[in-house]
């Protein structure tokens, strides 16, 4: 498989932003770090690993923290790990991340097969040079997910809470209503600038997470609706999501709109 891919970086009101594109045919994936005031926020993928340690190398880094366990996001940790870089995570997924990695080959083919690393158990809090940050609990995406905010700066890092406004397709672990819970976890905060894992800097951020949560919150109202008028899942999914995306048959189904009604579903019945 002939991958190809590009890189790029730019900095915006402070924050160094380190952007990693794999392409294939017509599927394009990417993922963003982040270096300010001498944290890192996630590494990447190791399949972007000669990309990004450039920047890695030149960035100010004292500590990088991670928002979750998947391996475009911690893909390079074993590389920033033999720097002696410190590195800390949600607990939760810790002993993953310890051992060799176990996800399917599509994954491998696009991000790389990510290195067993050690990582520290995060905080409610931490500080950098010249600020204290929130470490928030965003699950839904994965069981470990974490955002970061730096309270000097009100800059809000959601890692993958929102990638997109408009959700289609979502990987079978994932949790619609937790994602839900998680966004009006985060606009409770006060903050200005939103940094994404996968859509970079969001200009007018907390519109956009607004809208993300305005878009997931009606979208389950039409699930349970269609579900009370006898509709199935299958038939809910056709119904709401025709489209059929190149990552569905990519992925043999671990990306796929039936997921989403799914998760939904669930919530209701419990």
């Amino acid at each position: 498989m002939l991958l190809k891919k590009d890189f790029t970086e730019q900095t915006i009101n402070g924050v160094h932003l380190a952007n990693g594109t794999v392409r294939f045919n017509n599927i394009k994936l990417n993922v963003h770090c982040f270096v300010v005031d001498g944290v890192l926020i996630d590494t990447g993928a190791r399949s972007l690993e000669k990309e990004f340690k450039p920047f890695f190398e030149k960035a100010d880094i004292d500590q990088v923290m991670i928002t979750h366990f998947h391996e475009d996001h911690t893909g390079c940790a074993a590389f920033l790990q033999e720097k002696r870089l410190p590195i800390f995570m949600n607990g939760l997924m810790l002993d993953v991340c310890m051992k060799k990695a176990d996800y399917p080959i599509y994954r491998k083919v696009f991000w790389g097969k990510r290195k067993p690393f050690e990582a520290s158990s995060i905080a409610s809090t931490f500080t950098s040079r010249r600020s204290t940050w929130d470490v928030i609990e965003t699950p839904g995406h994965s069981r470990d997910h974490l955002a970061f905010l730096n309270r000097g700066t009100g800059q809000l890092f959601t890692g993958d809470l929102y990638i997109q406004e408009r959700t289609k397709v979502v990987m079978r672990d994932e949790n619609v209503p937790v994602i839900i819970e998680s966004l009006k976890k985060v606009l409770a905060y006060d903050f200005e600038d939103v940094f994404c894992s996968h859509a970079g800097f969001l200009k007018d951020g907390r519109a956009a997470l607004k809208r993300k949560l305005e878009y997931l919150q009606e979208l389950q109202e039409k699930v349970v609706s269609l579900h009370k008028k006898g509709m199935g899942p299958e038939s809910i999914s056709a119904t709401l999501f025709p489209k059929k995306y190149p990552i569905i048959s990519l992925s043999l189904g671990e990306w796929d709109s039936i997921h989403i009604i799914e998760s939904i579903l669930q919530a209701q019945s419990r």
